[in-house]
């Protein structure tokens, strides 16, 4: 077959991928994030070409299903700060993230096998929150906390917090909190209700991860972002800096000379969107989904709030980049995956501390979340031990604190750049469009499909 035809026949297959999914970039549709990937986790984004490698960071949208290997397990946020998190070999599908005409919020789940762990925050914005297993499915209107363990004869509802109606072909059943419910997915005996709990191997990892977002999202919620996913993972691994002449900016821990936000990531393709950029880095969900990215000389790259959502952007906007800074840039043609690796980890300074080697440029990378108590503390350790030019100059006022919650930012200003550098002046690149960009640099790797 000649080239011409391959290409024509490739066209084609990308154009009906694109018809045959809703477009992204509709007013309704919704994006989640998958803010934890340990281990072989999986996702079928619904474009088509069926499961692939995980990302951290990637958004989940309507269609998209996960699941996880035998030693793997994942957590997703959602916007109020709602998260699923699942255990080995379970596997999930999200087949409703929309946001109705009135302004709600429309999520329904369906676990297909394992087990799950569903916090859900039952904030005072209007939505709508549903999680099906077996034959049973049960809707959501309050605060909760449960588990739902999915095998092949039947399905066990275990109640931490809250209190949920269970709807089924058996009719429904009321569990209450600190109750569980188990149901016969065969239809010889429709359920049998428990006043207790049985304990459950993954129990503690779903306590330890909710302890962490508490821990770290309660003093900022909505503070820089309208919504509340991504902000337990800014105020662990960064801090805002008020900034001369810019205000509140945020700016990761450990960032040395040469690194900018852009090392570490992933292009992805989603029909009816085009390619979105996905970053690697444990933080990296709301800077890259709102806001801009600026480079201040002595500094480096800092983060701003914005004042509108655009997640579907195919990357932040960037002011005053160094004159060496290179945005990496997508595919050229459709439907593929670049994954990009631009980290050097030059610096030989840092400190090993709970047997991990923190290093002055890896920006949190590698560094597990709530691993480290105070990872501020070992920034400056680090900053205090690189030699010379190791490292960029402290913002203004020596450690940040987090925002406080009261605290509403907004008139963005700009994006990205590298620290050591002189800034350039000039226009800022607004990312547009994947179509203006030439194929990537061959430092980053190849596309894939």
């Amino acid at each position: 077959m000649s080239t011409r035809k391959l290409g024509m026949l490739f066209a084609l297959t990308i154009l009906t991928c694109w018809l045959a999914v809703p477009s992204f970039a509709d007013s309704q549709a919704r994006i989640v994030r998958l803010s934890q990937v340990d281990g072989d986790v999986q996702i079928d984004r619904n474009t088509g070409q069926g499961y692939e490698k995980a990302f951290l960071n990637l958004p989940i949208t309507q269609g998209t299903k996960v699941r996880t290997g035998s030693d793997a397990r994942a957590e997703i946020e959602f916007e109020d700060g709602s998260t699923l998190r699942i255990t080995p070999a379970t596997a999930v599908e999200f087949s409703e993230l929309a946001l109705r005409d009135s302004g709600a919020r429309a999520s329904s789940l369906n676990l297909q096998t394992g087990t799950a762990y569903l916090n859900f925050k039952g904030d005072k914005s209007a939505q709508e929150f549903s999680l099906g297993f077996g034959r049973e499915r049960l809707a959501l209107t309050k605060a909760a906390h449960l588990r739902v363990e999915l095998k092949d004869s039947g399905a066990t509802l275990a109640m931490f917090k809250g209190d949920v109606e269970v709807e089924g072909p058996s009719g429904k059943v009321e569990v209450e909190k600190k109750h569980s419910a188990t149901f016969d997915l065969t239809g010889a005996n429709p359920y049998t209700l428990a006043n207790n709990l049985e304990p459950d191997p993954y129990d503690d990892w779903d306590k330890q991860q909710e302890k962490y977002h508490e821990q770290y999202s309660a003093s900022s919620l909505n503070s820089f972002s309208p919504y509340a996913y991504g902000s337990s993972d800014l105020n662990y691994y960064g801090s805002f800096y008020n900034m001369p002449g810019y205000g509140m900016m945020w700016q990761p821990y450990l960032v040395g000379t040469g690194w900018d936000p852009f090392m570490n990531g992933a292009w992805m393709w989603y029909p009816g969107a085009g390619y979105t950029w996905v970053s690697s880095y444990p933080w990296g969900w709301t800077p890259y989904r709102y806001g801009s990215w600026t480079y201040l000389p002595s500094y480096g790259w800092f983060w701003q709030p914005g004042s509108s959502w655009a997640g579907w952007n195919t990357g932040p906007r960037i002011t005053n980049p160094p004159r060496q800074f290179s945005f990496p840039r997508p595919p050229a043609m459709p439907g593929q995956t670049l994954v990009v690796n631009r980290t050097t980890l030059s610096s030989p300074a840092g400190v090993v501390q709970n047997r991990i080697q923190f290093r002055g440029d890896s920006a949190g990378l590698g560094i597990p979340r709530g691993s480290v108590r105070n990872l501020g503390k070992v920034s400056r350790q680090v900053e205090s031990s690189s030699a010379s030019g190791g490292t960029v100059q402290s913002p203004p006022g020596g450690s940040a604190a987090r925002l406080p919650a009261s605290s509403r930012m907004s008139s963005p200003r700009g994006g990205p750049a590298p620290r050591s550098a002189p800034a350039a002046g000039g226009a800022s690149p607004r990312m547009s469009a994947p179509s203006s960009h030439s194929s990537a640099p061959s430092s980053q790797g190849s596309p894939h499909k």
